[in-house]
């Protein structure tokens, strides 16, 4: 059977009448970009509050923070997305459990999707953070208590400028990983990219044309991503930093 390729499709009208459907697919990725921004706000704090905490002297502190790591990277993604959908709201107060409930589309899924993406990628944000510490040498934090300055101080002007700077490369692929698993929250109702991509080839029948446009804008964004992030590497790297304490984290 051949297939009938239509190029034009992607102007032709939706069928629930808000345009066409290249712009179906542009109010995607408007939601793909919202979900994987506001998640990668709360990993990026969530995630250097854990990894830091992670590499303090308190034991205890410790084992929670590797607790949470475990936790969080060891569950599938996809079942963690349905735990903040179908189970969360059962786990709260009643009162506050209905409030999710009753909230109406597209914010029904867009907050769990969001806090689903976040918890799960700061837990690898978190090791990424530990690792760019512990690669500093042992030196920097001594230096630190020699000046005078607390551990909460020798961490915020010494060692996490130092380990974030180192630990930027790995960063970048965690956000182009939290945009792309942005796809998973199709399975609870959120019309991002990939399910507007799907629904479009189930009323047009345009499979390939569908899904094609949907990997060309992944692919788009995700340059822009690492277009982007180069630069900032480059604008804040300190001459000789990386090779005297990234060789550790890249046997991490």
């Amino acid at each position: 059977m051949n297939y009938n390729w239509n190029w034009g499709i992607f102007w032709q009208p939706a069928p629930d009448g808000t345009g066409v459907y290249l712009w179906w697919l542009i109010s995607g990725l408007g939601w793909t970009l919202a979900t994987a921004l506001l998640a990668w706000v709360f990993a990026l704090a969530l995630g250097a509050a854990v990894g830091t905490l992670r590499t303090t002297p308190l034991t205890w502190v410790v084992r929670l923070g590797n607790a949470y790591v475990e936790l969080f990277r060891n569950v599938p993604l996809l079942v963690q997305m349905f735990l903040w959908y179908f189970v969360l709201p059962e786990l709260l107060p009643k009162a506050l459990g209905d409030t999710l409930k009753q909230m109406t589309p597209p914010w029904a899924s867009f907050w769990p999707a969001v806090l689903c993406l976040a918890f799960y990628t700061s837990a690898r944000v978190a090791e990424q953070v530990r690792a760019g510490i512990q690669s500093l040498p042992r030196g920097q934090h001594m230096a630190g208590t020699a000046l005078g300055l607390t551990l909460p101080q020798s961490y915020r002007y010494v060692l996490l400028p130092q380990a974030f700077r180192i630990i930027l490369p790995p960063l970048t692929s965690e956000f182009m990983n939290i945009i792309k698993n942005s796809a998973v929250a199709l399975t609870i109702g959120l019309m991002e990219l990939t399910a507007r991509a799907r629904s479009m080839q189930e009323f047009s029948f345009q499979v390939f044309e569908a899904f094609t446009a949907a990997t060309v804008i992944y692919i788009c964004v995700t340059l822009v991503v690492v277009y982007a992030m180069r630069r900032v590497e480059k604008r804040v790297q300190v001459p000789g930093l990386i090779s005297a304490g990234g060789a550790p984290l890249a046997g991490h």
